[in-house]
């Protein structure tokens, strides 16, 4: 087999897509990000399932690669959806962390040029070991470098969904041509 065929461009996509979704699994771990921590974890298992299929000529792994970039695509359009508060959805809530604590994304403090500081929280509230922080100087938003992410997701796990129908189509035209011989 040549260098450059389908079948060793998905395993140099699936490569990139695991770095990417630890990269972002590790900025949701640090952010406490529950709901994308799962999904980054079943997304890391499924494309090793798809490198596997495509390395040992599975063509059945390689479909269940196949079919969950389909929910990839929807969860990361959600998670778009979600920070540019689309369709009623609001950033400022907790369903990220499963309504379990009230931490937000990690770049909201820690983005690329942002200062900040801690200020005392008020004598109404409540927060116990929590206080209040304020952000400021960012060069780019926080929601906006979620978006960011998530749109690099969408972009590797459509052209990933292209090679792995191309590679299964492949495989089992062999297979087929092998059994009609």
């Amino acid at each position: 087999m040549g260098c450059c065929t389908g079948r060793c461009t998905l395993v140099f996509i699936c490569t990139l897509q695991m770095l990417v979704a630890l990269e972002r699994q590790i900025f949701d771990f640090l952010g406490y990000q529950w709901a994308p921590i799962l999904g980054n974890f079943l997304h890391i298992i499924v494309v090793i399932l798809g490198l596997f299929g495509t390395i040992q000529y599975r063509p059945r792994y390689i479909v269940a690669y196949t079919i969950w970039t389909a929910f990839w695509v929807a969860w990361n359009v959600f998670i778009i959806c979600f920070y540019l508060e689309v369709g009623g959805l609001s950033k400022d809530t907790d369903l990220m962390t499963f309504n379990i604590s009230i931490h937000r994304s990690w770049w909201r403090e820690h983005g690329p040029g942002c200062v900040w500081r801690l200020v005392p929280a008020p004598p109404s509230k409540n927060l116990g070991d929590h206080s209040f922080i304020s952000v400021t100087g960012c060069i780019i938003e926080y929601q906006y470098l979620e978006v960011i992410h998530s749109a690099v997701q969408i972009l590797l796990s459509l052209i990933g969904f292209v090679y792995a129908c191309y590679v299964i189509s492949v495989i089992t035209d062999e297979e087929d041509s092998c059994r009609h011989k």
